[in-house]
Order: C-alpha cells, then sequence, then structure tokens
C-alpha cells in the first residue's frame, strides 16, 4: 500500500463583519486551487490590529458565518480563538492549530492587503514558522513588494501562493457603510446573513 499523504487544512482567518459574497468565493476558489482536504474559516473575536473601530460583537458575527457554511459541506468553522482568552495573535492562533493536528499540512489564507502589513504582525517569525502555506489573494489597487517583504522575512517568498482569478471588490466595510446610509446592499451577501442583519439591526447608525 502507497502512504497516505498528510492532509491540507485551509484556514482563513478574519473579523467577518459582516460575511461577504466575496468571502464565499474565496474560499471555494482556494479550497479548489490549492487542493486544500478541509477548509475552517478562523474569526477573530478582538482583533489587536483594529482598535481604532468598533466591531461588531463576536456572537452576531459568528452567526453570520454559520449561516454562511450552512449550506456549504466543504466549509467549517472554527472557534479556537473564541475559546481563548485575548490578545488573538495570528502567531498564537496558528501554533495551537498546528499542534491540534501536527501531521496536516497547515495553509493559512489572507489577502494580499493584509500580505502588505506581515512585517508589522505579532511575532511574524513565529506565525510563518508554524504554517506550511501563505496562499495570498490579489486585492484591487494593492501590489505588494515581494521582493521587499523577503528582505525583512527572510524565507517568506518560499511559502507564498497566489490564488488566482479572486481579484473581487468586495469588502465589509464597503456594506457597513451602505447599511448605514440606506443604500442597497443585499446583492453583497447570501440571504440568510442579509435577513439576520436586519433583523439585528446591524450596522446601523447609533441610537437609530
Amino acid at each position: 500500500m502507497g502512504r497516505m499523504k498528510n492532509p491540507r487544512v485551509g484556514y482563513f482567518g478574519g473579523t467577518f463583519d459582516p460575511p461577504h459574497l466575496g468571502h464565499i468565493i474565496l474560499a471555494a476558489e482556494a479550497k479548489y486551487y490549492l487542493g486544500l482536504d478541509e477548509f475552517r474559516w478562523v474569526i477573530t473575536p478582538e482583533p489587536p490590529h483594529k482598535k481604532d473601530r468598533t466591531i461588531t460583537p463576536v456572537k452576531y458575527r459568528l452567526e453570520m458565518l454559520k449561516l454562511v457554511v450552512a449550506d456549504q459541506g466543504m466549509f467549517e468553522v472554527s472557534e479556537v480563538d473564541i475559546q481563548r482568552d485575548p490578545p488573538h495573535f495570528a502567531a498564537d492562533t496558528v501554533e495551537i492549530l498546528k499542534n491540534a493536528n501536527p501531521s496536516a499540512e497547515l495553509v493559512y489564507i489572507i489577502g494580499e492587503d493584509s500580505l502588505m502589513d506581515l512585517p508589522e504582525w505579532h511575532e511574524t517569525s513565529r506565525f510563518l514558522s508554524a504554517i506550511d502555506q501563505l496562499a495570498v489573494a490579489p486585492r484591487p489597487e494593492v501590489s505588494a513588494d515581494l521582493d521587499q517583504l523577503e528582505r525583512m522575512l527572510p524565507g517568506l517568498s518560499g511559502k507564498i501562493i497566489f490564488i488566482p482569478d479572486v481579484m473581487i471588490d468586495i469588502s465589509s466595510s464597503m456594506i457597513r457603510e451602505r447599511v448605514r446610509e440606506g443604500a442597497p446592499f443585499e446583492h453583497f451577501l447570501k440571504d440568510s446573513v442579509t435577513e439576520y442583519i436586519k433583523m439585528n439591526r446591524l450596522y446601523l447608525p447609533e441610537n437609530e
């Protein structure tokens, strides 16, 4: 019998405030293109790098994410960060995930905008040591300088792979702004997520 290959597990981290169709398309393309055996969305309760803005309570974001994966058998939601105390640094998260499943190839998925900020992450070298591959989704009007990043983080280029054909110009911040302004936003979301946002009056102006 041939030796069984180690499973490839993709982890897509984010605040998902809210999770939108762009996230879903990226997740599906990443799973296919990267040959992932499993795909898990990792929701960050209190992102250390977003302290300058109000984040929707994690209970609402988690429920929206569960609605996203409800009819998608190829996706799962990981609560690894919810189950531990802050701060929630990616370096700690991936070490926990790697230790929980050491035989798996750990593929971490980020947007190209996050790639540009990677040198500023908490203990980036420890983060890179724990992952096997860093999959990057191109973003509109973003062009990371890979040579400069490699000089700052030696060995990074050997772990990076770009996911083609997923340059989707949808953002959670744009959706939040549209909700606040009363502009159409429904077409950027799954119907179930749209209904959840309306039912819970999320993203509306304060005191409305």
